[in-house]
């Protein structure tokens, strides 16, 4: 039992050699470094090395110094903390659902801190207006966010130490995040023109709203999130060959699910809040590292999804901003437009996958 048990582990974890992760790890962090650097850059107005440079020293002009301080730098640093939430989130329910095409949104998250959105902007619609809304503070959506999402984790919680399958809190979760989606859909329904564009807008993504304070919390609440995944890593590696072997080597699988699922609650929530619902970040940066790495080893995993999510959740941004332009693209777009073919492309050429599906 022990042989076969040792056997599994080999087919599944497959281990690269000890040079290869290195040289990895070495290349991606340069790349990281490059887009976040080009996020600065890159913009409606683009702006030179000495420029970037003189502002941060406050050697430079008032309006370079603002649009470096209090928009660029905030969005590069928000677009590297959701690449990074978003990544780590959709790894560990791959990992915990076995399944290939599980996302941070896979347990109704998503959906839950939109239908708190949804109170705040549709609830009220015939009483309050866009600018009332802004009134209060982009705190109100917020915390309306992170209240939706905190009641369908509560819910996820109760369920999930009740049942032992771990595919039926999964198909749990897919209702409820259908059936979430109804009731916002008909809060559309009735709500006026005006505060129905402001929900649109918001369920685009955006990267650019964040105040310095906010940004505070949310780089908190990541860290956070981070640290319980790292915690996580033998048990997402014992995850990989199903709950009864996890059991046989004395892993407390409800403690366990318990920690993945909050942890990948305070990172997909966190993100949902402050930059509304991003899509196919989680399903797709997994994979590529799973493809880059040659591994599922998430002692190895879980940091190339760290520097994977980052980059290209900071390509996705300057693709969004349109250099050269004043136009704007939604970043939700452009995720969507770069995950989706990544999933095409690990179906089609995944033989396991192909199985499946």
């Amino acid at each position: 039992m022990a042989l076969m048990s040792e056997i599994r582990q080999k087919d599944i974890v497959a281990y690269p050699t000890a040079n290869r992760p290195v040289l990895l790890f070495g290349g991606l962090l340069i790349m990281l470094i490059l887009f976040f650097i080009l996020d600065l850059f890159l913009g409606s107005v683009s702006l030179r090395p000495g420029e970037i440079i003189g502002a941060i020293f406050n050697n430079s002009d008032e309006t370079t110094r603002t649009i470096l301080t209090q928009f660029r730098m905030p969005k590069a640093i928000t677009a590297l903390m959701a690449g990074i939430a978003l990544s780590i989130s959709g790894l560990q329910m791959q990992t915990l659902f076995r399944n290939p095409m599980a996302g941070p949104y896979v347990l109704g998250l998503s959906s839950g801190a939109s239908l708190g959105v949804a109170f705040v902007i549709l609830g009220f619609s015939s009483e309050m207006s866009p600018e009332s809304i802004r009134g209060f503070g982009n705190w109100a959506i917020v915390a309306a966010s992170w209240a939706g999402a905190a009641i369908v984790m509560l819910f996820i919680m109760v369920i999930s130490s009740r049942i032992k399958n771990i595919m039926t809190v999964l198909i749990l979760g897919i209702m409820l995040s259908s059936a979430i989606s109804a009731i916002v859909s008909i809060m559309q329904y009735f709500s006026n023109e005006t505060m129905l564009k402001a929900y649109v807008v918001w369920t685009m993504g955006s990267l650019g709203n964040l105040t310095g304070s906010q940004l505070n919390v949310m780089i908190a609440s990541v860290v956070a999130g981070v640290l319980l995944s790292l915690i996580s890593v033998k048990m997402l590696n014992a995850h990989l060959l199903g709950e009864n072997y996890a059991r046989s080597i004395g892993l407390d699988v409800r403690r366990s699910r318990f920690i993945i699922i909050a942890g990948t609650s305070i990172l997909t929530g966190t993100i949902t809040a402050f930059c509304g619902p991003i899509g196919f970040i989680g399903i797709a940066v997994p994979h590529l590292a799973r493809i880059i790495f040659r591994t599922s080893d998430h002692r190895i995993l879980i940091p190339g999804t760290i520097l994977a999510g980052a980059i290209v959740m900071l390509a996705s941004d300057i693709v969004s901003q349109m250099p050269g332009s004043d136009t704007t693209l939604p970043v939700n777009s452009v995720t969507a437009l770069i995950g989706i073919p990544v999933v095409i492309w690990v179906i089609l050429h995944d033989k396991r996958n192909r199985d499946i599906f």
